[in-house]
């Protein structure tokens, strides 16, 4: 696909993966529609182009409106971005069900909209591609964030599920292909709901959005069908998991523990932005990149880490074939 000349629509589009991914393509050129609850943040992405369609993905009207919309007044939809999320921290007991439902409906639900929102335009031209953000933490679930990952765990299998049946029905033309971000310094963690009783902290190291939005671009370009944005430690993760899953799990809620549950400052019970925009700005940077000392030393012991559990794991699977 042609990036330049190109309709594409991208949910989320007012902050952090998503309002860089826009940008990034209205910088090489494709005409692109920006979904996202907050008209006013919208309106104020119209001096780079951007094409403002208010819309909150979790209402499956709004986003079927939307696509209708596109269509009657562009003429086409190339290119589908799946990115609104929300999050909300806090052990599993205590977070109320009705925001893990929301986190659902918006994390989840919200992708399923878009996708059936689009397919069946795409379909009808034999031409289109989605993307579906997803996350590592969709292979790696997140302690403290069970809502979360239970979404982006569910954003794959939508995309193997709608790989398979366009393979099995002959639409050769139409592809659905996954992004996989690590850590990435976006206002979602600031703006998450939080019933930890303490102030959030996300994990080092952190990528910049503008990182990931290249990567989605490129898939929209030539999609694949998972790709995971981020650094080598990401990956290293992935591949120990995939070895000895259970040390891995266990590695990862450390280092989630600790950013999660060690900070001195204490904070009340929030529902965050899970049901209503933040009272403040948007931005594509969350202000996360700080205490670059520290990050790269606890990434540095970390990437140690998962190497001495790779080679321990390497060693057992090959005394296991042997014995």
């Amino acid at each position: 696909m042609r990036i330049a000349g190109s309709v594409v629509v991208v949910t989320g589009a007012t902050s952090g993966i998503g309002r860089a991914t826009a940008l990034e393509l209205l910088r090489r050129g494709a005409t692109v529609v920006g979904v996202a609850r907050d008209a006013d943040e919208l309106a104020g992405l119209r001096e780079h182009g951007l094409i403002a369609q208010p819309a909150d993905v979790s209402d499956a009207e709004a986003v079927d409106a939307v696509a209708r919309d596109v269509v009657a007044r562009l003429g086409r939809i190339d290119g589908w971005v799946n990115c609104a999320g929300v999050v909300q921290f806090g052990a599993f007991l205590d977070v109320p069900l009705a925001d893990v439902r929301r986190v659902l409906d918006v994390d989840l639900m919200g992708y399923v909209h878009g996708c059936r929102a689009v397919l069946p335009h795409m379909l009808e031209r034999g031409h289109g591609v989605i993307v579906n953000v997803s996350s590592v933490l969709g292979v790696i679930a997140l302690p403290y964030g069970a809502a979360y990952s239970m979404a982006k765990f569910g954003v794959r299998a939508l995309g193997v599920s709608l790989r398979q049946e366009l393979r099995t029905s002959g639409a050769s033309g139409v592809r659905v292909a996954t992004v996989l971000p690590a850590a990435i310094d976006t206002p979602i963690w600031r703006d998450a709901g939080n019933r930890t009783g303490t102030r959030l902290r996300l994990s080092p190291p952190t990528y910049t959005p503008e990182r990931v939005a290249r990567i989605v671009v490129d898939q929209l370009r030539v999609p694949r069908r998972e790709v995971v944005a981020g650094g080598l430690l990401a990956r290293l993760l992935l591949v120990q998991h995939k070895v000895w899953p259970e040390s891995a799990e266990r590695l990862f809620a450390t280092e989630v523990r600790h950013y999660v549950q060690s900070s001195d400052e204490s904070a009340p019970a929030s529902a965050g932005a899970l049901y209503a925009p933040p009272d403040r700005p948007r931005q594509v940077h969350g202000g996360w990149d700080g205490h670059r000392r520290e990050r790269h030393r606890r990434a540095a012991g970390t990437a140690a880490a998962l190497a001495v559990g790779l080679a321990v794991a390497g060693g057992a699977r090959a005394r296991r074939r042997h014995g």
